[in-house]
């Protein structure tokens, strides 16, 4: 001691020690025990760094479904309209196929109540229409067909014709030849008369009847070669009027034809225009159904997004939100990137619920109190719009059910269990913040052995 101050101990220990509780003081020997109470907690603290510990991997997130179909559900407006009655409140239990809200339409072109029927008739005079086109076709292939027939047998009887006419002019040209001659000979004849009558061995009168007999040969070669001519201009005429006989029900058959195509192509449009009326017709009638908003499924009313009758709601606006009376729960957490190649589908979680008391230890999951078991069954391979990764949990089968109280969308944390290491190692790891050891199962290990081989 220096004993710089004024104030010396050792006097002040005698001016003390007349009092009796300072004397019972310094009787006591506390330097043993505080330094086996040291030594004590150094063999506790070394024993307990080499406890095993549970890496784990901390997230959070909210409960959800496993199946889309059974998740809460939105009950949007399919068409623009206007609320008429409502069949529901919030909280009501409904069923599969119950009506929720009845609309009226706004527009237009929807506002007539006999609609449908309006279309219906419409389309019956249009197939009405279609009826009777198909009966002007078929009246047109029977014309058309008549004309063909008629065609034929009409050229036939000309041919029959033109063959009769030509056996004529050979006949009128056989007599024409015929007369000819009769005329050589008459000529030949009037000459020896002529030279008997001139020597006076004939009378004039045989000379005049020979001459007469001449001139008639003469007008009978003028009529046969007239006949002869006449017929032949005959033949010219049946030909003539055989391609006009063709040329004439030609004409008629392209005209018939050409009325036959118009009405198919008439026919093929009021074909065209029943078709859109008839899909007009049944998007009147899918139409008509949106009117009455049903329940999709069997669940709960929590939201009603309208309210009151007469309001308007726009294509596509939400009405309503029903939640499913009964599902399967599943745990919807987010990790960290980094983490993502530690996790597997089967990986063991704990899970602790928001609103259920829970003492957790995250290195020691078995001394955890208020946990719940769960197991990877999907990892996204799309990142999420918060950074994240999201990971769905199911319950683990093995474990403790889930609480049946839970509801959808309610908090829950998670740890996703990883190799056990004692606890220096981890102290270790997270001084240097080194990442979790990442290991995987026997059944991981097994398939890629096989893949390789």
């Amino acid at each position: 001691m220096l004993n710089i101050s004024p104030h010396n101990i050792a006097k002040a220990g005698k001016k003390l020690r007349q009092f009796e509780s300072y004397r019972e003081v310094e009787k006591k020997e506390t330097k043993g025990t505080l330094i086996n109470i040291v030594r004590g907690i150094g063999i506790f603290m070394l024993v307990l760094l080499f406890l095993p510990w549970t890496q784990n991997i901390q997230t959070t997130g909210q409960l959800t479904t496993y199946h889309p179909e059974v998740r809460p559900q939105s009950v949007n407006s399919v068409i623009p309209a206007r609320i008429k009655k409502w069949y529901i409140k919030e909280g009501d239990l409904v069923k599969k196929g119950d009506t929720l809200v009845a609309l009226l339409e706004v527009k237009d072109n929807y506002l007539d109540p006999d609609l449908l029927v309006r279309v219906k008739q419409q389309i019956k005079s249009k197939e009405q229409s279609v009826n009777s086109y198909m009966q002007k076709v078929h009246a047109l292939d029977e014309q058309i067909d008549a004309l063909i027939t008629a065609k034929k047998n009409k050229i036939e009887q000309l041919k029959i014709k033109l063959k009769q006419v030509k056996m004529q002019l050979q006949s009128d040209s056989i007599e024409y030849e015929t007369q000819k001659i009769n005329i050589a000979i008459a000529e030949a004849q009037l000459e020896r008369i002529k030279k008997l009558y001139e020597k006076g061995l004939k009378s004039k009168t045989d000379y005049e009847k020979r001459k007469l007999t001449f001139q008639k040969a003469l007008a009978e070669l003028a009529a046969k070669e007239n006949k002869y001519l006449k017929t032949k201009a005959e033949i010219m005429n049946v030909q003539s009027e055989i391609k006009t006989t063709i040329a004439q029900y030609d004409d008629k058959i392209a005209k018939a034809e050409s009325n036959k195509f118009a009405t198919l192509s008439t026919l093929y449009d009021t074909e065209a225009n029943i078709s859109k009326m008839q899909n007009k017709y049944a998007s009147y009638t899918v139409r008509s159904g949106f009117l009455y908003i049903t329940a999709p499924q069997n669940g709960y009313i929590t939201k009603l997004s309208k309210a009151g009758v007469g309001e308007i709601v726009k294509t596509g606006d939400l009405i309503l939100t029903i939640v499913p009376e009964k599902f399967d729960f599943a745990a919807a957490v987010y990790v960290k990137p980094v983490d993502l190649p530690l996790l597997s589908v089967g990986q063991k979680v704990r899970l602790q619920f928001d609103g259920w008391p829970a003492i957790v230890f995250s290195g020691w999951p078995n001394i955890s109190y208020g946990s719940y078991g769960g197991e990877i069954y999907a990892i996204d391979k799309f990142i999420s719009d918060n950074g994240k990764f999201r990971v769905l949990i199911k319950p683990d089968t093995t474990d403790h059910p889930w609480p049946d109280k839970l509801s959808i969308g309610g908090g829950v944390k998670s740890i996703f269990l990883l190799k056990d290491v004692p606890v220096w190692y981890e102290l270790w790891r997270q001084i240097n913040s080194f990442p979790p050891d990442y290991y995987t199962s026997d059944k991981d290990d097994k398939k890629k052995n096989e893949a390789k081989k």
